[in-house]
């Protein structure tokens, strides 16, 4: 995948399919120590253990419509090729953490992507489950909850095109401030 943020957008389809009613998702670029990690974790129904081992094998999938299972498989090998690391932690009624480290600066390494745009997909798609996003940058961060937003805007619904229109550019605009003021970092 051309973005880490369709990486994400995968894997927390996969909780979605899970049953999971809520979804971390987390990116923390460590620039000071060239290092990039990503974890999803959903509290969904997991993944049964005699398929753990299997799991990033790209030709086993629990669908039925199709034999080949490339998300988890793909993101896996995109972390080993940029000097990071994959794994899995998960289990029935546990739900599952999917975590990927990158060195951030290596010359394989995937742009983060649209995070906002990401995000708020699964918000907009997924309206019954909950996301909290997390974005930190060396030692500054943003995070949203959509538990909060839907108790700030009580009956207003979160796939209102304006809902979804201002947390885009919210998060965007939060992001933006994330960024060192020095490029170089």
């Amino acid at each position: 995948m051309r973005e880490l943020s369709l990486h994400i957008l995968d894997i927390a389809e996969n909780g979605i399919t899970a049953g999971a009613s809520c979804i971390h998702v987390t990116v923390k670029e460590q620039r000071d120590t060239n290092r990039i990690m990503i974890s999803v974790r959903d509290n969904g129904s997991g993944i049964p253990k005699e398929m753990i081992e299997t799991v990033t094998d790209p030709f086993v999938t629990s669908r039925t419509t199709r034999r080949v299972g490339l998300g988890l498989s793909l993101f896996a090998a995109a972390a080993k090729r940029c000097d990071g690391d994959f794994a899995i932690d998960s289990g029935p009624e546990k739900g599952t953490a999917v975590t990927a480290t990158f060195t951030f600066d290596h010359i394989d390494r995937a742009p983060v992507g649209d995070m906002a745009a990401t995000i708020t997909t699964l918000i907009a798609g997924n309206t019954d489950i909950d996301f909290v996003y997390i974005h930190q940058i060396n030692e500054n961060d943003f995070s949203l909850d959509t538990r909060e937003i839907k108790r700030e805007l009580d009956s207003v619904p979160l796939n209102e095109p304006a809902v979804i229109h201002h947390l885009t550019e919210l998060i965007r605009k939060e992001l933006g401030e994330l960024e060192p003021k020095n490029k170089e970092t």
